[in-house]
């Protein structure tokens, strides 16, 4: 049979009913641990010669199939799924940098990320360095160092929906010898697969889009294999590690266990292993049911949030919409390489008013939902200056091109006449 297709592969990907019972659903493995079967078959599990499951910590198999869709959807040689997209992001950064180490990030990030960044990496002694000019790749080229691990970007940024040219950052990185990290929550593989265009390293919030209903926390981190984690600069993957023996008792490296996908197995058999973030089964399993619909969501929320890029324009109370289908929109061009299929659901504007109206407005709203989420079924509207990047300064705003007007709306699978209606009484009431 010839390689499957998208829409294929989210709703059977990775699943092979015959392994499962024959189960027709993804069976939920609601279990903390697995019978070794034998002593012998145990030393096999425990020494890598063989794969199964140990642990739900390490493991699930249910866990297991989602990891194995995404995979295939982004057409990725290794994935491991932990407990939320933070989880995977910080475990991707001491994948990268544990011992000590400098990442290379755009300022254009959500604010946890980017808090994150500044306030809790530090203190493992992981250093931070910001590009000033995040529109130009040549900013992130002047601030590698030699003990910068990687180069970190979201491909749609948020709040703003500015576009990354993940290529030029991809050659900017190789020619350094480092990866190039894209969080790819906003885009999803639908809109846009990053190892496509040079990224070695994905990171979801599966939280958002992928799962799509606001129901479930979880993470997965993705890599295609082809980095070379052996030219030096990442000495953690060719140290030879007791945890890590083989059957004899002798040592081996991540390199040599798991050449095929190093970065995740690391990830899996130390921090996910020994730091425990994981994803319980049955979140797996909720994921799992909103992957299904990925596309079908994904494309009706572009089109309604083209729809309230057009209608922003024309109000008289939107000072600026910024979206990669807005009229006066930076990011046209790259979206227009990069993502044919649209610039994705999410989208800010500015509000011609007062603090007080802003906060009339939103409390107006009956349809759009007021809470720090992205990509759900419902449409959502927040003030992110004072909640989901209420926690940097200003000068941090500053670099992150976040005003203090800005209003960001994700938008849901509802009537888009239902929802420019909400928004047009949401304005009246603000100005009345």
């Amino acid at each position: 049979m010839s390689e499957q297709h998208f829409d294929t592969i989210q709703v059977r990907g990775g699943y092979n009913s015959s392994e499962h019972n024959y189960s027709v659903n993804v069976p939920i493995y609601q279990s903390a641990a697995f019978d070794l079967g034998s002593v012998e078959r145990g030393l096999r599990l425990f020494s890598y010669e063989e794969t199964g499951n140990i642990y739900t910590r390490i493991g699930n198999p249910t866990t297991a199939v989602l990891e194995q869709r995404i995979a295939a959807l982004d057409k990725a040689t290794g994935a491991v799924a932990l407990a939320s997209g933070m989880a995977a992001i910080s475990n991707t950064i001491f994948a990268l940098a544990s011992g000590g180490g400098r990442i290379l990030a755009s300022p254009r990030l959500y604010g946890g990320s980017f808090d994150s960044f500044t306030q809790v990496y530090p203190d493992f002694g992981i250093e931070i360095d910001f590009a000033e000019e995040a529109d130009d790749p040549t900013s992130f080229a002047r601030l590698i160092r030699p003990d910068t691990k990687a180069i970190f970007v979201e491909t749609i940024s948020n709040p703003n929906a500015l576009v990354t040219d993940i290529e030029a950052l991809a050659e900017i990185a190789h020619t350094h010898g480092i990866p190039l990290v894209v969080d790819n929550t906003f885009a999803t593989p639908f809109l846009f697969r990053p190892f496509e265009h040079g990224a070695d390293i994905v990171i979801y919030s599966a939280t958002k889009q992928l799962s799509g209903h606001g129901n479930v926390i979880a993470g997965i981190v993705l890599e295609n294999g082809k980095f070379n984690w052996g030219n030096g600069k990442f000495p953690n993957f060719e140290k030879k590690l007791y945890t890590l023996r083989d059957a004899n008792n002798v040592n081996r490296s991540i390199l040599e266990v798991f050449p095929e996908f190093p970065f995740t197995a690391r990830i899996r058999s130390t921090f996910l292993n020994y730091l425990g973030a994981a994803l319980g089964p049955f979140d797996a399993y909720l994921a799992l049911i909103g992957l299904e619909t990925l596309s079908e969501r994904v494309t009706k929320q572009v089109s309604n949030a083209e729809k309230l890029v057009k209608f922003l324009e024309a109000r008289k109370e939107v000072v600026w919409v910024s979206h990669p289908s807005a009229q006066n929109s930076v990011s046209k061009e790259l979206a227009a390489k990069y993502l044919p299929n649209g610039g994705g659901s999410v989208l800010t504007f500015g509000f011609n008013g007062t603090d007080e109206q802003i906060e009339k407005f939103i409390n107006a709203v009956k349809i759009f939902s007021f809470h720090a989420n992205v990509g759900d079924s419902r449409s959502l509207i927040i003030n992110s200056p004072q909640t989901t990047h209420g926690e940097l300064t200003q000068k941090e705003l500053h670099l992150a091109g976040i005003l203090p007007d800005t209003i960001r709306i994700s938008a849901g699978l509802e009537d888009i006449q239902d929802l420019t209606a909400d928004l047009s009484q949401a304005f009246a009431i603000a100005f009345a």
